[in-house]
């Protein structure tokens, strides 16, 4: 069998891991794990988000209920704080990404307005009263941004718009991280493969902008993000392997 202990030793330098998924990789296909090397060092390579950030981004991706890959929780919180990251720094990057749940709210109460219409069925009035006005200026004033998509919601169901407003605004008030990075975070989350909501991702990078990022550190962001894909393999190579010795097994 070919030693590439240089590709195992280029892979642990550049992620800081190893272990029987990517031992399997190099194992069984080895062209395809340095292709991924290469592919997910382009962001550190560019360095135009520090490894910190870098390390928040992965780990958003990774936590989010759209995904939960908990190896890679577990991953890039290490990274994080061995790059610098607080305790309370990484709990509000877990805080941040704790509120994707929403977009249930965003995307499904346009479409409930929809059904009503369609069905000759009466909606909430246009127009907010007082009361939603004082809940749209808590909003903006807690999150700093508002759009549109915000007030069919606030419309349709104040109550659980003004929950989502307290929820959502913790790591806000009281957090530690800057704007820019948290915008990233918010879009890191949207723009993952296993999300994909456009409406906030165009949205959180308005934020981002407005807040000082750079066209690079987006599309860094978006680097990191893409990386995911990977984890097709690094939980179906193992089983591949096990099944690979379960029949070697089975025929000796």
């Amino acid at each position: 069998m070919t030693d590439h202990t240089d590709l195992r030793e280029r892979f642990t330098a550049a992620t800081g891991t190893w272990g029987p998924a990517w031992q399997g990789m190099l194992d069984l296909d080895p062209s395809f794990l340095e292709a991924y090397l290469e592919f997910a060092s382009v962001p550190a390579k560019k360095g135009h988000l520090d490894p910190k950030t870098r390390a928040f981004i992965a780990l958003t991706v990774d936590a989010a209920a759209t995904h939960l890959h908990e190896p890679g929780i577990r991953h890039h919180i290490e990274t994080a704080i061995a790059n610098g990251a607080t305790p309370q720094e990484v709990m509000e990057v877990i805080e941040l990404t704790s509120t994707l749940g929403i977009h249930a709210m965003n995307v499904h109460v346009p479409v409930l307005a929809e059904v009503l219409e369609a069905r000759g069925r009466g909606v909430p009035r246009s127009g907010l009263d007082d009361a939603q006005e004082a809940l749209k200026a808590e909003f903006v004033a807690k999150r700093g941004f508002w759009n549109d998509a915000w007030e069919q919601i606030l419309v349709f169901d104040p109550e659980i718009f003004a929950a989502y407003t307290t929820f959502s605004s913790v790591p806000w008030v009281g957090g530690t991280l800057d704007r820019k990075t948290k915008s990233l975070i918010y879009m890191a989350f949207d723009s993952s493969a296993t999300h994909l909501y456009s409406a906030g991702v165009r949205a959180h990078m308005n934020n981002a902008l407005d807040a000082g990022a750079t066209t690079d550190e987006i599309l860094e962001t978006l680097e990191v993000v893409s990386v995911i894909g990977i984890h097709a393999a690094t939980v179906a190579v193992p089983i591949l392997i096990d099944v690979i010795n379960s029949n070697q097994k089975d025929n000796s």
